[in-house]
């Protein structure tokens, strides 16, 4: 499992996930994303090759089975997630906790709310990059690899909508899970929902 965290955070904050997996069987890689954490580059469209990139890596790991190899992410982290699974064979399988879409993180890149390291430069390609990308095409060509989706109806920075209408664009098999109430970052830590996800994923990677 490759453990994608959101803009302005870092690989320890999932940590809970992380020892999740390992205890259900899975090997766990979290690491983090350029400009986030104790990365030394600048946040960059180059981010999400580097999530192909890991993933190929775990995947060449001892006892890892490179064909089961699956992408869990929040946030800005689910958008990577379901980017890089739609650009890269190496993704098996995706969870995308309220999955942020192009337009919002341009807003929020924008107005400044996104903590990120990244100069003058490298935003005006972040900003190309994204205007250019279609997260709904994205989840479209994941058909046929398994696709969970989990969203807090509360969520006050990314409204549940996002993945409601992700998961209309999806083709099988695919999971919505809508919880009610909670807030942006409630979905993300929920030790049940660690378990449920973990269990779809392997029933639908008839693991």
């Amino acid at each position: 499992m490759l453990i994608l965290h959101g803009a302005g955070s870092r690989k320890e904050n999932h940590g809970d996930f992380g020892r999740t997996c390992a205890a259900a069987g899975w090997a766990a890689l979290a690491y983090d994303q350029r400009g986030h954490g104790e990365s030394d580059d600048e946040m960059s469209p180059a981010a999400l090759d580097d999530v192909g990139v890991m993933a190929a890596f775990l995947g060449e790991r001892a006892g890892v089975d490179p064909a089961r190899v699956c992408a869990r992410g929040s946030s800005m982290g689910g958008f990577m997630a379901i980017h890089a699974a739609a650009k890269s064979s190496a993704i098996a399988g995706v969870i995308a906790i309220c999955p942020a879409s192009e337009q919002q993180l341009l807003r929020g890149m924008n107005a400044r709310d996104l903590e990120l390291r990244a100069g003058p430069a490298a935003k005006a390609a972040l900003a190309e990059w994204l205007s250019e990308s279609d997260i709904a095409r994205a989840v479209e060509r994941l058909s046929g690899r398994p696709l969970l989706l989990i969203h807090a109806e509360g969520d006050e920075r990314i409204p549940v909508e996002q993945s409601r209408e992700l998961y209309d664009r999806a083709g099988e098999p695919r999971k919505l899970i809508a919880l009610p109430g909670g807030h942006h970052r409630s979905a993300q830590h929920d030790p049940e929902l660690h378990g449920v996800a973990l269990r779809w994923l392997e029933r639908s990677l008839g693991i």
